[in-house]
């Protein structure tokens, strides 16, 4: 089996990736980023997925972005709430955090190369998702141009492949893969700002966009009956 690396953020999108790199045949490496966001139930729901789906390693790696802010998930600042669906397409929202994906696809890089990796996983989405400019098909292909030539395996003739195979999917068939796949997404989270005792708010941008997804398949969210 080919290992791949697969960044796992807890997610109901990074989970499916993980599931369909196993799928395609891959050793998946678990790799998740502590960037300083603004709550850990993320953190235990990368363990929980980690766990359930059988990562061959899971790595946890601390990475200060909290320190410069600018985001309303690692800064003090509002997690908008109640967006109509217009509006999350308008513009780049605060809950973008500043050159993340490229901070976290570059962890992933370094973690490949030392275990002989050569595929990268990652669960961007650009059909139905927030507008970051970090989740699109031209950031996905420079990356990986980067990657191979940016490293002593790339160099001496590996190639590195970012696979991002959630990139055209909408969010409907994102659950339907992974449901296809046996993934209990009760074990994801989603919420940019759940309570203390880690329940979604229902309001933000990505409750909201996997609350509609849900609903079009006419399938309860099951983190709301875990919750």
């Amino acid at each position: 089996m080919k290992k791949a690396v697969v960044l796992l953020s807890g997610g109901l999108d990074s989970t499916t990736v993980l599931a369909i790199a196993k799928s395609q045949g891959y050793r998946p490496y678990a790799l998740t980023a502590l960037y300083g966001q603004r709550h850990d139930v993320e953190i235990e729901a990368a363990r929980r997925v980690a766990a359930a789906l059988g990562a061959a390693e899971h790595k946890f790696v601390s990475v200060g972005l909290r320190q410069f802010g600018g985001s309303a998930l690692t800064d003090d600042i509002e997690v908008p709430k109640d967006r109509d669906g217009s509006s999350l397409a308008a513009t780049i929202p605060v809950t973008y955090v500043p050159a993340r994906n490229t901070v976290l696809l570059s962890l992933a890089l370094a973690y490949a190369e030392t275990i002989g990796a050569f595929d990268l996983f990652v669960g961007v989405n650009a059909q139905d998702y927030s507008g970051y400019p970090d989740c699109r098909p031209e950031f996905v292909a420079a990356f990986e141009a980067l990657a191979n030539v940016a490293t002593k395996a790339g160099v001496e003739g590996g190639r590195y492949a970012v696979h991002a195979p959630l990139m055209h999917l909408s969010k409907v068939e994102i659950i339907k893969r992974g449901l296809e796949l046996g993934v209990d997404y009760a074990m994801t989270h989603s919420c940019y700002d759940p309570d203390e005792d880690g329940r979604p708010c229902a309001r933000c941008d990505s409750c909201q966009i996997r609350a509609r997804a849900f609903s079009q398949l006419g399938l309860p969210d099951p983190v709301l009956r875990r919750g």
